[in-house]
């Protein structure tokens, strides 16, 4: 089972993607309810967007992770189908605290999504277990 997330976040994104599908542009209003919802991390995440800073990792087997190169020069893994971040504030601000949604790695990752600026990065099944293996090993 997929995770879902919240109604309106959904819903922003569908929208920003059918405007940038439609004028090449996400208009300011949906850049300002993302900063309503998401506070200063909208502001990180599109900068991590504008830097091209995600990649996403596929595999022939069809799974996929993304990688972020954040702000500080960590590189941090993201799973998109169950809204999942290595990163140290996802784990406090997200899953700890519930003090919100997303942490800005994986909102970069959706709005990479929607603005379709992901890097692609094909690899072997054993490498992208290699690369999800080690991320976990630098979190113990």
């Amino acid at each position: 089972m997929a995770a879902v997330l919240p109604a309106v976040v959904e819903e922003l994104l569908s929208e920003m993607a059918a405007a940038v599908q439609e004028n090449a542009r996400i208009p300011d209003e949906y850049l300002l309810s993302l900063k309503f919802l998401f506070g200063s991390s909208a502001t990180q995440a599109l900068d991590l967007v504008d830097r091209q800073s995600i990649t996403l990792i596929s595999s022939p087997s069809g799974r996929h992770a993304y990688q972020v190169l954040g702000s500080s020069g960590k590189t941090y893994t993201c799973l998109a189908s169950c809204h999942y971040c290595s990163c140290p504030a996802f784990a406090f601000s997200v899953l700890r605290k519930s003090d919100s949604i997303l942490c800005k790695h994986l909102l970069a990752v959706y709005l990479s999504q929607v603005m379709r600026t992901c890097q692609q990065l094909s690899v072997s099944d054993k490498q992208l277990t290699d690369i999800l293996l080690m991320e976990k090993k630098q979190e113990a």
